[in-house]
């Protein structure tokens, strides 16, 4: 490092230098035997001059090891003649700088070139880059040096009392209307003005002067504010809507346009609601679900087809969809028979007679049965009682197959619901093909729902072998007329008798091979739960009520009745 009082031991000094030859201060850069790089002996001050300069300036070269300031304009061009007329420089300054006097211009020393090569070099051959008084112009005295710090900032004037600050006064620059470029002044420390000034110079409105305040701010903070609290409003509202208010409905049965909704299997009523209102049939699922819980029967809506109209109150379309005149599905009522059901789906997929029944005989044995429904001998049709009886959502398009093997998992759902494979063997059944089929006579005998338990109860006293009454035949019409395919209720004995057939159960004793119709759930549970008071015989005498006695004179006092009221 070449600057005062930091490199490892003294520096040659530029002729410029105002201690040009001095040893340095204090005497530290006086060294036995040194040459002087400006050609001379080194200089060295007289002792009086020594101790008169070291009173003046102090030890100021080693105590900051920092380069001293000056200021040109302070120190002045006097002083250096002045001191260099005390060193005997006078000779070699003019007010130019060092261009003449007794030593001439030498080059300064590179200071990365410690033995001088370079200087030697260029002695006398280059111009002389430091003969100039800016080069290296003398410090300041150390008694009129600065302290380094920043410059203290201009006191700021003071303020104009003769102007007013108007209704700006001390609001924020926001609503003051102060532009980002006021801001930037303030931050300028280069040009620093007080808040007076800039005001005096643009702050009020006038001709050619920029506006600052600022309208358009306020009505955005306004409209902010307002939809915030028109927000917070409006979703109160539906929230208060939702929790205590009454669900959107239409009024009214319809508007008269009709629509077909198909209601998927298992569906519940909030499953239900959102298939209406895709329709368009209700205005929402909640009046919907609202409707069904009121109505008493509306938990009995099942899956199918229905035709509604649009825009019906939830009310109405519970309703509705109650009432046969709506359902569009296929409805296979309770105690149906096989071979009509194939019939009823021929029709509803247009198809050829006779399709169904022979996908039926063909494929039976793919649509699902359960294993205690196989390999029975003597079985007319393998999925009698199996096409269980409910609302089944069939359209032109489908294939029997599919609809087929959709009623036999329906049953085979609801027979294992019900338990029929846990309770037979407690019945004295061999297993839950027999009672299937007990179901299915009670089904067919049976003129109401009250008779189920009854008529029950009749088919397994009389299948007991030593009872006192049919000794283990049960003489059903209905099973004579099942294999027959019809539904006669005049029939003779003797006709009954002669008929070989494991169906007639007037030639044979104990049930028939299998079922003879379809079973529904009421008989069902008939079959699973009878009574036990001794019924035998039974007889219906308006068709509608079935009449139960005990014993063989009794049911023939009935039948005499009977015969008398025809």
């Amino acid at each position: 490092m070449t600057e005062y009082g930091r490199g490892q031991g003294s520096e040659p000094w530029h002729p410029e230098d105002p201690y040009y030859g001095d040893d340095g201060w204090g005497g530290q850069q006086a060294q036995a035997g040194q040459q002087s790089p400006y050609g001379g002996q080194p200089q060295h001050y007289p002792e009086q001059q020594q101790a008169q300069h070291q009173q003046q300036y102090g030890d100021w070269g080693q105590q900051g090891g920092q380069q001293p300031q000056y200021d040109q304009q302070q120190y002045g061009q006097q002083h250096q003649q002045q001191y260099y007329a005390n060193q005997g420089y006078q000779q070699g300054y003019d007010n130019s700088g060092w261009g003449t006097g007794a030593h001439g211009q030498v080059p300064y020393p590179d200071p990365s070139d410690p033995y001088g090569q370079q200087a030697a070099a260029a002695y006398g051959q280059q111009q002389d880059y430091y003969g100039t008084p800016e080069a290296y112009p003398p410090p300041e005295p150390p008694g009129r040096r600065r302290a380094e710090t920043a410059p203290e900032p201009e006191p700021e004037p003071e303020p104009r009392t003769d102007w007013d600050p108007g209704p700006d006064r001390g609001e924020h620059a926001f609503f003051a209307g102060r532009d980002d470029d006021d801001d930037d002044l303030d931050d300028d420390a280069g040009d620093r003005r007080s808040r007076g000034e800039r005001r005096a110079r643009g702050g009020k409105s006038g001709k050619g002067g920029k506006k600052r305040r600022s309208g358009c701010a306020c009505l955005v903070v306004l409209l902010v504010f307002g939809g915030g609290v028109a927000g917070v409003g409006y979703f109160g509202y539906q929230f208060y809507q939702d929790r205590f208010g009454d669900a959107p409905d239409f009024a009214g049965d319809g508007n008269g346009e009709q629509v077909t909704v198909e209601i998927p299997k298992g569906a519940g009523g909030y499953a239900i609601g959102q298939e209406l209102k895709a329709k368009g049939v209700v205005k929402s699922v909640d009046a919907f679900v609202a409707a069904q819980q009121k109505n008493p029967k509306g938990k009995s809506i099942q899956a199918g087809v229905y035709t509604l109209e649009r825009e019906m109150s939830a009310e109405a379309a519970v309703a509705m969809m109650l009432s046969p005149e709506s359902q569009s599905n296929l409805i296979i009522p309770e105690g149906t028979r096989n071979v009509r059901v194939y019939e009823m789906i021929d029709a509803r997929l247009e198809l050829d007679k006779g399709t169904t029944k022979k996908v039926a005989a063909k494929k039976w044995e793919s649509f699902g049965l359960p294993d205690w429904a196989l390999n029975h001998e003597n079985v007319k049709d393998p999925l009698e009682g199996f096409l269980y009886p409910s609302s089944y959502p069939v359209a032109k398009g489908q294939k029997p197959e599919a609809v087929l093997k959709d009623m036999v998992e329906r049953a085979t759902e609801q027979y294992e619901k019900l338990g029929l494979e846990k309770k037979a063997k407690g019945l004295g059944l061999d297993g839950p093909w027999e009672l299937l089929t007990v179901a299915s006579l009670a089904q067919a005998e049976g003129t109401s729902h009250d008779d189920f338990r009854k008529m029950a109860e009749v088919v397994y006293n009389r299948l007991e072998k030593n009872n006192p009454e049919t000794y283990g035949s049960l003489e059903f019409d209905s099973t004579y007329n099942y294999i027959k395919n019809q539904s006669k209720i005049d029939l003779s004995i003797e006709e009954l008798r002669k008929f070989n057939n494991p169906y007639n159960t007037y030639f044979v004793k104990g049930l028939p091979p299998g079922p003879i119709d379809n079973p529904g759930e009421e008989a069902l549970k008939g079959a699973l739960n009878p009574t036990d008071d001794g019924w035998y015989y039974f007889i219906s005498l308006d068709g509608k009520t079935s009449k139960f006695t005990k014993t063989l004179a009794e049911h023939d006092k009935l039948v005499q009745e009977f015969n008398a009221s025809r």
